[in-house]
């Protein structure tokens, strides 16, 4: 019975010892003189070896290449002298001061303008000189009421508005304002002399609508600084 489990293993049914002894010798030949013949053929008989492009096809793939132009020679650059126009500021400190010619010359010719027969033409250099400004006139200052200058009289009242704050607040009292009126009688400016918190802008905007008189001072119309007054009375 043992023989029998162990029969396979001491006795395989394939065996390698069938084969002859010179198999292995030929096989490793023939496969050598396969690789020798791949490598000499080329070495020695290139000719038989077939080619990729002959000479024709060659030459004509060179000639579908396009060739690069030529690069063109750089010239010197040429630098010019700068032009200095003699008209603008000049460049260069000057080294004197020339005297200024007593008469007026035209640029376009060498003869002095406003000569007459040797004499300076007045009129022909009063032309040609600058015109002198003109003088800013000053806007005369404000002046208060008093003596020569009347009280302007109102010609254009604009009631105070109440606001929110203030109605609910309940806020009651004068408010004292400083305004300043133009030559023209419309209110300019506006200050509080007096305030109440809830009830000053109300104020300054009404005053600021109010229109009065013009006020005259020696014939002229002159702005005139009062002071007024506005009541805030809850209905």
């Amino acid at each position: 019975m043992p023989r029998d489990l162990f029969g396979d293993v001491t006795r395989p049914s394939m065996s390698v010892g069938s084969r002859k002894w010179y198999t292995l010798p030929l096989s490793l030949i023939t496969h050598s003189a396969i690789v020798l013949a791949l490598i000499a053929i080329p070495i020695l008989a290139p000719s038989v070896m077939p080619q990729v492009f002959a000479n024709d096809d060659l030459a004509y793939i060179t000639k579908l290449i396009p060739i690069p132009p030529p690069i063109p020679k750089l010239r010197p650059v040429e630098v010019n002298e700068p032009l200095i126009d003699r008209a603008v500021a000049p460049i260069s400190a000057p080294t004197g001061f020339a005297t200024e010619p007593d008469v007026l010359s035209d640029p376009a010719s060498d003869a002095p303008v406003g000569l007459v027969d040797g004499a300076i033409d007045t009129n022909a250099a009063a032309v040609l000189a600058p015109p002198q400004p003109r003088p800013v006139e000053q806007a005369p200052a404000p002046v208060r009421p008093g003596g020569a200058i009347r009280t302007p009289v109102k010609t254009r009242h604009v009631a105070p508005l109440y606001t929110e704050m203030a109605r609910i607040a309940r806020v009651e009292g004068l408010v004292i304002l400083e305004a300043t009126i133009g030559v023209d009688g419309r209110v300019t400016n506006v200050r509080v002399l007096r305030s109440i918190p809830l009830l000053d802008q109300s104020a300054i905007e009404a005053v600021s609508q109010w229109e009065f008189t013009p006020t005259q001072l020696n014939g002229q119309p002159v702005p005139v600084i009062m002071t007024v007054t506005v009541n805030f009375t809850l209905r």
